[in-house]
């Protein structure tokens, strides 16, 4: 780490607030992409009749472990789980529910209080909410941290090339942006789910058609201002490319 990177570093820890923040956002956040080593209605390991088997990263057939039916195998079946116990051993997640997994054996009607089984209770549906908040978690994270960078990358290099080449290539795009702009997004949103099966990736695409803008006035603004000054002239009298000059130079 050189001299400067570490002075940065020191700035950063002199701000507790934000330091100990994301202290408590990457633990949250490495906790959440583990969810299925803490967080599983699978167990995480089984020794049975001394072979090993890893049902959190494999799908087995019940017969593996004595059942009757090529399925795929309920941990939860009392019958297989004495199975399993009598022939060996099987190691559980710290929290045995999935984010789906249905409890039909509460103390009292769904939803439930916390207690020793269900840290944070169960939902109406008798559903672990602890188990749901870490992969909720999880989704609304990445979703929040994919759309963010590419969303970034589309605004800088959108920014870029208008301040950059300015002239002609500045006013088209900045028409263009101005007409994207102004159209509604929530209903373009709407009609778009109603025709395309609302998903992760889907959802995410149709938020990025809207999301680059942001940057986009910052960074054509700062490439208008450093596109005259010497070191880039010289750049390019030297023979630099376009592409060389804007990212490596300017930006």
């Amino acid at each position: 780490m050189n001299e400067l990177n570490k002075r940065r570093l020191a700035v950063f820890k002199n701000h507790k607030r934000g330091f100990y923040s994301s202290i408590i956002f990457l633990v949250l956040f490495i906790i959440c992409l583990l969810a299925e080593i803490i967080v599983n209605d699978k167990p995480l390991l089984i020794r049975y009749q001394s072979e090993f088997y890893f049902p959190t990263f494999n799908t087995y057939q019940e017969t593996k472990f004595g059942g009757e039916f090529e399925l795929e195998t309920d941990y939860k079946d009392p019958f297989i789980v004495d199975n399993i116990e009598e022939n060996g051993w099987m190691v559980q997640a710290l929290i045995p529910y999935s984010y789906d997994t249905v409890n039909y054996d509460l103390s009292s009607p769904a939803p439930t209080a916390p207690d020793g089984k269900h840290w944070l209770g169960t939902d109406d549906q008798g559903r672990d909410v602890l188990a749901r908040l870490i992969y909720g978690f999880r989704v609304s994270i990445l979703f929040g941290l994919i759309l963010t960078i590419l969303a970034s990358a589309i605004g800088i290099t959108a920014g870029a090339i208008q301040g950059y080449f300015a002239g002609k290539v500045d006013l088209i795009f900045q028409r263009f942006m101005e007409i994207w702009s102004g159209m509604p997004v929530l209903y373009l949103l709407i009609i778009m789910a109603s025709i395309i099966t609302p998903g992760f990736w889907s959802l995410l695409l149709l938020m990025l058609l809207f999301s680059w803008m942001g940057l986009v006035g910052v960074v054509r603004a700062e490439f208008l201002r450093g596109r005259k000054l010497d070191y880039v002239r010289s750049a390019r009298a030297l023979g630099a490319s376009n592409f060389t000059i804007m990212f490596r130079h300017i930006l």
